[in-house]
């Protein structure tokens, strides 16, 4: 059994990771602001505590209190519009909080930690699908945060001994039985399409003259469940015993591989639903490439992980399952 610290635990990608990480045995302790996450969203067998990951000397008390063996880091300001909008802010809590917490760990004797971070930290990749060691120039504050925290858990591993790994992804979706997406405003697309078929209204899609086969973007995607199995794989990574993350942070990508196209999304959403769904094509937004889509073979050689839930059918479906159990999604 691992003692676990999740970040943002009361959130869409860190509760499913909760939930994984109960299944799998190991004891795990929620930290979150409920700034956007839900205390209903936080699995039973999991102790939620409210705070603030960039509250170093709190952060020092609750790691020595549970007698943490690893971190899980999900917790930061994620939405692209609000980071250039105020960039203050995401450099504030992204990269000082997130040096905070790195420090509470270092005090405590906490050497195993993962990101959960964003393949936003390539920016415009020159060419696809992106592999690691792909030129990472980030295009927004949110990615370049990102980027800038990854940087210290390199330099935590080489001076201070930090086992780290950071998961690098795009888009993700999907459901379980129990856990789904309640986001307030809601940016991500297959969420944002659902409800506004709950509501009878019409989504947008920005731009359809791109160099594409139907001429909307092509994203990448993985199931919620996916993600949290590779959170799970990456804690395991860490261990004190294992070769593979000794004195060095490792970054993966993942992702299916082939990318979806918004109207591919749609078709799937109407599979699902079983009607049609009415949409506006909008002008393309601002820096939005063609294509973006992650290789995971890195992943898949060095930890093991593969999606188990790549279709588009099945995320979309458990995500509309999820909304018609919790039409009010967590109601608090």
């Amino acid at each position: 059994m691992t003692r676990i610290l999740v970040t943002g635990g009361a959130g869409y990608v860190g509760s499913v990771s909760v939930e994984a990480f109960l299944a799998a045995g190991h004891d795990v302790v929620v930290l979150d602001d409920l700034s956007t996450g839900h205390r209903a969203a936080v699995p039973a067998g999991a102790r939620l505590v409210v705070g603030d990951y960039g509250d170093q000397a709190a952060i020092t008390r609750l790691l020595a209190e549970h007698e943490t063996d690893a971190i899980l880091h999900c917790a930061a300001r994620s939405l692209v519009g609000e980071s250039l909008q105020d960039p203050a802010r995401y450099f504030r809590d992204n990269v000082s909080g997130g040096i905070a917490l790195l420090e509470a760990a270092r005090e405590i004797g906490v050497s195993r930690f993962v990101l959960s971070s964003t393949a936003a930290v390539y920016g415009m990749p020159a060419s696809t699908p992106i592999r690691e060691d792909a030129e990472t120039r980030p295009i927004n504050p949110y990615g370049e945060t990102k980027r800038a925290f990854e940087g210290a858990l390199t330099w935590y591993g080489r001076a201070y001994g930090l086992r780290s790994v950071s998961l690098r992804y795009f888009n993700v979706a999907g459901a379980t039985d129990e856990l789904g997406e309640d986001h307030d405003p809601e940016t991500h697309l297959i969420p944002a399409m659902l409800r506004a078929v709950e509501r009878g209204r019409p989504m947008t899609l920005f731009g359809n003259d791109y160099p594409t086969p139907d001429g909307t973007c092509i994203r990448d995607y993985i199931h919620v469940a996916d993600l949290a199995d590779a959170h799970l794989r990456a804690i395991e990574a860490t261990a004190a015993d294992d070769p593979r993350t000794v004195d060095r942070a490792l970054a993966f990508n993942l992702g299916n591989g082939d990318g979806f196209s918004n109207l591919e999304v749609i078709k799937a959403a109407e599979r699902v639903i079983g009607r049609s769904i009415d949409y506006e094509v909008g002008p393309r937004r601002a820096g939005d490439p063609p294509v973006l889509v992650a290789s995971a073979e890195r992943a898949t050689t060095i930890l093991g992980w593969r999606p188990q839930r790549p279709s588009l059918d099945d995320m979309v479906g458990s995500a509309w399952a999820w909304r018609r159990a919790h039409p009010e999604g967590y109601a608090d």
